[in-house]
Order: C-alpha cells, then structure tokens, then sequence
C-alpha cells in the first residue's frame, strides 16, 4: 500500500523540474523588468533591489503598444471566427455527409500541413505583391486561416465522429435541417472543442512573426510579436525596457491559458481519443 500511495509522487518529480524549467525564464525576465539598468548589469539574474515600475509605462509609451496589440488581437478575432466557421463546417462535412474523397481531403491537408513554411512564403511574397496583398490584413488573416484551419478540421472531425448519430437522427425527424442540427445539435455538445481551437489558433496568431515579418512593413500595422522584434533592434542596448515589453507581450498569453487550461486540456482530450 506504501509503495501504491508513494508512486504518484516520484512520478511528479520529473513534472517539477520541467515546470521549474520553464517557470525561470519567464520569472527573470518579470524581475529584469522591474530593474534599473544599473541594477540590471550588476545581478542579471536575481531579484532587483529597487522595483522599477516605472519602466513599464516607459515601455509602453516608447513601443507603441496599445497600437500594436490592438492589431494583434483584430487579426486574432478575425483568424478564429473564420477558422472555427469554415473549420466546423468542414469538419462537420467530413464526419457526417463523407462526400467522395474525403479520405483524400484529409491526406492532402496532413501532407500540405507538414511543409515548412519557408518552402513556400517567398513564392507567396511575390504572388500577395502582385496581387497588391502586402501590407494588407485581408492577405495576412488569409493566409493565418489556411495555416490554421487543417489543426481545426482534424480536431473538430475527431470530436464530432463520436458523437452517437442517434442524436443526429432524432433532430432530423423533429424536423431540423443539416445546418440546425449543426448549430442547434451538434454545436452545444462539441463548444469544449470549438473553445479549444478558439484558443491555439489565437495563440498561433498572437505569437506568429515569420508571415506579419514578410508581409507587413508599415509600422503602425505591425502585430505585436513583429512590434516587439523591431522595438529589440531600437532600444536593444536597454534590456530594462525589452524585458517590460516581453512581459506586456506573454501576459494575455499566460492569462487565456490560466482562464480556460481545464476547458483547454479537456477539448484536446475529447478530440483525440477516436479520429
């Protein structure tokens, strides 16, 4: 019985040190934001003996930032409404109607979702520019939502291919049509699901700079991630400053998965048991 009760908590062990891991950099990079510069050089890595708070407004003054993440989160809210949209209708599709080649849809959006980005973003760069797509949120979000949409599908199809067809039949014979059952149905049972996607795809879009970095180049478009990097090649020099906007940058971040980890870890679980 000893043995039983005490196994849970060797296994935590290796938990722990990977969270202490990952904990450390972002712990320093909060106490670095609080330093002087002075304070800084002398201990980089402990806790600052005067709380510089006022380096927080600094920053954001200085990087511009409630502009900066106000595109940011008009690109999030526009990837995730049409990525759960087309994505739920897709997924629906693929796991309830199975129109001819549906297998070979979603072999071809495994293999397309493997390729790395760099092997096609420049073929894309001279295509958006002749287009006149380049400094455009239309050709930004277009690309996040087909960067996007194959995790959404595959995620949405394994949920909803669990779901008893029982529940389906009996709304049809009620009346309700494909679409109502969807969003009537369908749609209340598989929200866990559909919160889940919500939330990657926001993360994916808030964090993502390689496409904005490319794609965008006026500055009063850039999201924040791209904000952020330029900001790091002006006041570089001044690692009090980079470190406040860092933490500006992964707050939202840190808050949405504080807020919704449960529903999070449990729309992964449910989409990936059967698939």
């Amino acid at each position: 019985m000893t043995k039983l009760k005490s196994r849970p908590s060797v296994l935590n062990i290796p938990l722990i040190f990977l969270s202490l891991f990952a904990i450390y950099p972002i712990a320093v990079l909060i106490m670095n934001s609080l330093k002087s510069r002075q304070d800084l050089g002398l201990n980089p890595t402990g806790l600052p003996k005067e709380f510089m708070w006022s380096n927080y407004k600094t920053a954001f003054e200085t990087s511009n930032f409630a502009r900066h993440a106000t595109n940011s989160m008009f690109l999030v809210f526009a990837t995730v409404a049409i990525v759960l949209i087309l994505g739920g209708l897709a997924a629906y599709s693929l796991a309830r109607l199975k129109p001819r080649g549906s297998n070979g849809v979603m072999v071809y959006m495994l293999v397309m979702s493997t390729l790395p980005l760099w092997l096609y973003i420049v073929p894309l760069f001279f295509l958006w520019r002749q287009v006149g797509l380049l400094n455009n949120y239309f050709g930004l979000i277009l690309l996040y939502v087909a960067l996007n949409s194959p995790f959404a599908i595959f995620l949405l199809r394994s949920f909803l291919v669990r779901i008893p067809r029982e529940i389906e039949e009996a709304a049809i014979m009620d009346g309700a049509s494909k679409m109502k059952v969807l969003t009537k149905v369908l749609l209340p049972i598989s929200w866990s699901s559909f919160l889940t996607v919500g939330l990657v795809v926001a993360l994916n879009v808030w964090n993502e700079f390689q496409v904005a970095f490319i794609l965008i180049n006026d500055e009063e478009k850039l999201p924040i991630a791209t904000s952020f990097f330029a900001f790091q090649q002006t006041f570089g020099n001044d690692w009090t400053l980079t470190s406040a906007v860092g933490v500006m940058v992964i707050l939202p971040v840190l808050l949405l998965f504080f807020v919704f980890q449960r529903k999070f870890t449990d729309g992964l679980v449910q989409g990936s048991v059967k698939g």
